[in-house]
């Protein structure tokens, strides 16, 4: 009699996870027809972007609540406020050297490819490269203020990642400090929790439509012949972000936390799937989360590293503006020594942070860094306006897998990782629940600190 609830408990939610399976193979088929649609019916494809931006909107306002319940429960479950201070100093440490290897490989490549030459550039272009230029990139100071918010509402209701960061740190450290006072206000954000994630995995349902909406409109809009012109330029970034994700994480991941790059990717697919049809990093932040959390890697270090990490660690993005800036020159036909593009690209990896969270971020940061930095490149940013899109598949898969591949490997160093689990996850034998995206068995409230760390905790 004892089996048989259990035995009930477990099967129901592998029905539930079953039914899932046909929301992907769903999208995959949308993307196909969207592609079709796209060649076939340019104009009326384009007119479907809509369902595309609806569908990311849709997802765009759970990240903050998840954001916030997230981390809150996270440091306010941890005793000591020293190890929340560890990670978040590690994981920055992490990304700032990892932006600048970014940068050098794109720098390398960029150099040997030389994709720009031959080119010409008409006053069309050039007014369509002008017409990039965004006043949102924020300089260092300003930047640092925006994150701090109007209100401790206003945080959640104009959607920026950093400014939720920010109160959700807040409001964990004073919960931790109330201590046994602050229990009832964390099992209330617990029940939060739940209901955000769940609202989440119904608007996954919606996901087919989006994605149909999203390559439709790109196809349509963009066309083979702008595609022809610039394949050489497409090909090398995407080489470019295989080889970093591959060879440079890869080897990381494996040498650090002794994990095969290739079995954390599998178990992230559906991610991976969602990012392909929607072009936005951001689509999967909340599922990243609680993907990450059910692998095995402490709510501290998911809360603190995969929401900083969506604004510092663009590895992907800092690829993109390395090949983009040299394609650029070359295409002008002004090429840039090395001593000319080395202060460029760094300039350009302090902007990327002051645009964290503008929409279109990879080309408005380019031609926002170039008008401050290199007024006469400018024009040549209407070049790659046709493939900025496509580009952008890219850099959002590398962004996602650079904030993946960092969670682990901070939780590693930190010794906030459960190894033990995560070989059981990766091998398939504790699956991820799709219905609810939560652990339900393995709640933060409902155990003392120290039962968690050395539960958590495996060295």
């Amino acid at each position: 009699m004892a089996a048989s609830p259990a035995d009930t408990a477990s099967a129901a939610p592998r029905a539930q996870r079953d039914r899932t399976h046909y929301l992907y193979i769903a999208v995959i088929a949308a993307v196909a027809l969207g592609i079709a649609v796209g060649l076939i019916w340019p104009d009326a494809a384009v007119e479907l972007k809509p369902l595309g931006t609806g569908f990311v909107n849709l997802i765009k306002m759970m990240i903050s609540p998840i954001i916030f319940c997230t981390i809150v429960l996270g440091i306010g479950s941890v005793r000591k406020a020293a190890k929340v201070g560890a990670v978040g100093g590690i994981a920055l440490g992490y990304f700032l050297v990892m932006s600048l290897v970014a940068l050098a490989i794109g720098l390398v490549v960029g150099n040997v490819l030389h994709p720009g030459d031959g080119l010409h550039l008409t006053d069309a272009l050039r007014k369509s490269g002008h017409a990039q230029v965004e006043s949102d990139a924020l300089p260092p100071v300003d930047f640092v203020l925006s994150i701090i918010p109007n209100t401790f509402v206003s945080a959640f209701t104009q959607g920026q990642v950093l400014q939720t960061l920010l109160v959700a740190l807040l409001a964990g450290f004073a919960l931790q400090a109330m201590g046994p006072a602050g229990q009832p206000v964390l099992r209330g954000i617990e029940h939060l929790q739940r209901l955000v994630f769940r609202i989440l995995s119904m608007v996954m349902w919606a996901a087919p439509v989006g994605a149909f909406g999203a390559i439709a409109a790109v196809v349509g809009s963009a066309g083979v012949d702008a595609l022809k012109s610039l394949a050489v330029l497409m090909l090398g970034f995407y080489v470019t972000c295989f080889l970093f994700v591959f060879l440079v994480l890869g080897a990381l991941l494996r040498i650090v936390a002794g994990l095969n790059v290739f079995s954390l990717f599998k178990y992230l697919a559906r991610e991976f799937l969602l990012i392909l049809s929607t072009s936005s990093s951001e689509s999967a932040l909340p599922r990243l989360i609680a993907k990450m959390e059910h692998l095995g890697v402490s709510r501290p270090v998911v809360g603190i590293t995969v929401p900083t990490g969506y604004s510092f660690n663009l590895d992907g993005t800092m690829i993109y503006m390395t090949m983009a800036s040299l394609y650029i020159a070359d295409a002008l036909g002004t090429p840039m020594s090395v001593g000319e593009q080395i202060p460029l690209l760094l300039f350009l990896l302090l902007a990327s942070k002051g645009a964290a969270g503008v929409s279109g971020a990879g080309l408005a940061t380019l031609a926002g860094g170039l008008q401050s930095h290199k007024p006469a490149l400018v024009d040549g940013v209407g070049l790659i306006v046709g493939i900025d899109r496509f580009m952008s598949e890219a850099r959002a898969l590398t962004n996602f897998a650079g904030n993946a591949v960092a969670t682990v490997l901070v939780g590693t160093w930190t010794k906030e990782i459960d190894k033990d689990r995560v070989r059981r996850v990766l091998a398939g034998e504790v699956p991820f629940d799709e219905t609810t995206l939560l652990d339900e068995g393995r709640s933060s409230v409902s155990e003392t600190p120290s039962a968690r760390e050395e539960g958590l905790v495996k060295a």
